[in-house]
């Protein structure tokens, strides 16, 4: 019998590099190595919040596909669903950090990234509808096979809640905005959450203003639609509760982790059962410390040092 996780992500994994020093790329000398994909570090986001976790996804069958499960197994997230395709490269992602809000990622994930060679016929399915929360992301549904495989993850979850889908809309990894927007729509009738920054869900929603996109969200079927605004805060509203959560004053390193660190910290709030406000406000609190420092799944918080910027912050 499977034992059922916590928290069960799908998608995007690969190599975060990222300078040791800021300024242009063409300029750095030394660089450090670390886990990444925004599935991948949500799932350590929540095994570092005392979740089990785990991450369904593929690497290339190379030292860093190797690095994957050795990285995956010292976060304390389970790696059984993590498999290996012959013929591709596992991705690696660079970092420019030209200022604190000026980070652009160069992603190195052709021909084809291996975690969007997910099959539906390779997924335990059993996994997927014990988990207690499963995210899926908005890349997972830019090619095939594993847009396929993502939808029918969702589906087999029956809309038990918590099932999340994350945005994480990527350009790149699209032919045009209205491609993106088409595949969205096919899975947010299967999902209770969905989760954006502002760029992300007016794509999906070909809406501009929060409040609007939010409720857009909502229409689609939704139970929960959370927009991350940057340094306005969170807006995260229900069809009869509206939150807004002003951000975290810290200062940024990096802020390319940040929403994984508020992913996971969210999945945790979810899975607590609290009030909405106080859900948003941990996970606000998570990002926040991780965009204070270089790394992304490395940075992701313990729920003691949530908790200590959350006092903080209130006091200040």
């Amino acid at each position: 019998m499977t034992e059922s996780f916590d928290v069960l992500t799908m998608g995007r994994v690969g190599v975060d590099i990222y300078p040791a020093s800021s300024g242009p790329l063409v300029d750095v000398e030394t660089f450090h190595r670390f886990l990444g994909g925004s599935p991948t570090n949500v799932a350590v986001a929540a095994a570092r919040l005392g979740r089990r976790s785990a991450v369904i996804t593929r690497t290339g069958a190379d030292p860093f596909g190797e690095f994957v499960h050795k990285a995956l197994r010292a976060y304390g997230v389970e790696d059984r669903f993590v498999s290996s395709v012959a013929n591709l490269a596992t991705p690696v992602t660079f970092c420019e950090i030209l200022s604190p809000d000026d980070f652009p990622l160069y992603f190195y994930r052709f021909p084809k990234a291996p975690d969007l060679e997910i099959f539906s016929e390779d997924l335990d399915f059993t996994a997927i509808r014990t988990a207690r929360l499963f995210w899926a992301t908005g890349t997972g549904l830019s090619a095939e096979p594993s847009r396929t495989a993502t939808l029918a993850a969702l589906g087999a979850r029956a809309r038990r809640h918590p099932t999340v889908l994350d945005l994480d809309y990527r350009a790149l990894f699209w032919a045009s905005e209205d491609d993106a927007r088409a595949a969205v729509r096919q899975a947010l009738p299967l999902v209770t959450v969905a989760v954006g920054n502002l760029g992300e869900v007016s794509v999906a929603t070909a809406t501009d203003t929060s409040e609007q996109a939010a409720d857009r969200l909502l229409s689609f079927g939704p139970e929960l639609a959370v927009v991350k605004l940057g340094p306005e805060g969170v807006l995260a509203k229900t069809r009869t509760t509206s939150v807004v959560v002003e951000p975290v004053q810290v200062q940024v390193v990096n802020g390319v982790g940040a929403g994984d660190g508020f992913g996971g910290a969210l999945c945790h709030g979810l899975l607590e059962g609290w009030p909405l406000e106080h859900s948003i406000r941990y996970a606000n609190a998570a990002g926040a410390i991780v965009a204070s420092q270089l790394a992304c799944s490395d940075a992701m918080p313990t729920d003691k040092e949530i908790l200590e910027i959350m006092a903080g912050s209130l006091d200040g």
